[in-house]
């Protein structure tokens, strides 16, 4: 799975990686929103790996966790989707914006093959320093610069350089910032 090769979404071991990791999301999402430090400790244990001063509103969803890696001063706004069946990695002070969607997952396009649920996925990748607006949809194996801004609404199917702003369904160059 964790090499973008097929795999069986219903193999046993998997199943029970996703059943612990929603137990804690569960955890997560109902959680006094005063008590950050439980919310702090329970989202470490979620993510692979997380740097300092890193923050998560709930409502947030993943599938894995453990393929999501993050630096520093990184925030997740309200409702954001994670499908982490291979590595999610963002960079420092990376902003993500409400409900916004990364889509590693996929499924084959053969419909005998994708009936037959497998699935495979390719990775995420997000420089720092970028902003990523509200219900943004990453799809599967895209990069982005660091501090290239991804516009509200956004359909990124394909890597972007740094520096530059991106929108629009699929997203697009908008803007070069230097």
């Amino acid at each position: 799975m964790l090499a973008g090769e097929l795999y069986q979404a219903a193999d046993p071991e998997l199943v029970a990686e996703r059943l612990h990791v929603r137990r804690l999301i569960k955890l997560f999402n109902d959680s006094d929103p005063g008590d950050i430090e439980f919310r702090i400790s329970l989202a470490r244990k979620i993510f692979g790996k997380a740097g300092k001063n890193f923050w998560v509103e709930p409502p947030f969803y993943c599938d894995y966790g453990s393929n999501i890696e993050v630096g520093d001063d990184v925030f997740f706004n309200f409702n954001c989707v994670v499908l982490d069946v291979c590595k999610v990695i963002l960079g420092d002070r990376v902003f993500v914006a409400p409900n916004v969607q990364f889509y590693p997952a996929t499924h084959p396009l053969d419909p005998v093959k994708r009936g037959e649920m497998w699935e495979y996925g390719k990775p995420i990748s997000i420089g720092s320093d970028v902003w990523i607006g509200g219900s943004a949809v990453l799809c599967p194996g895209v990069t982005i610069g660091a501090r290239t801004v991804v516009a509200a609404g956004a359909v990124v199917t394909k890597s972007f350089p740094a520096d530059v702003v991106i929108g629009g369904n699929p997203a697009t160059v908008i803007k070069h910032l230097v």
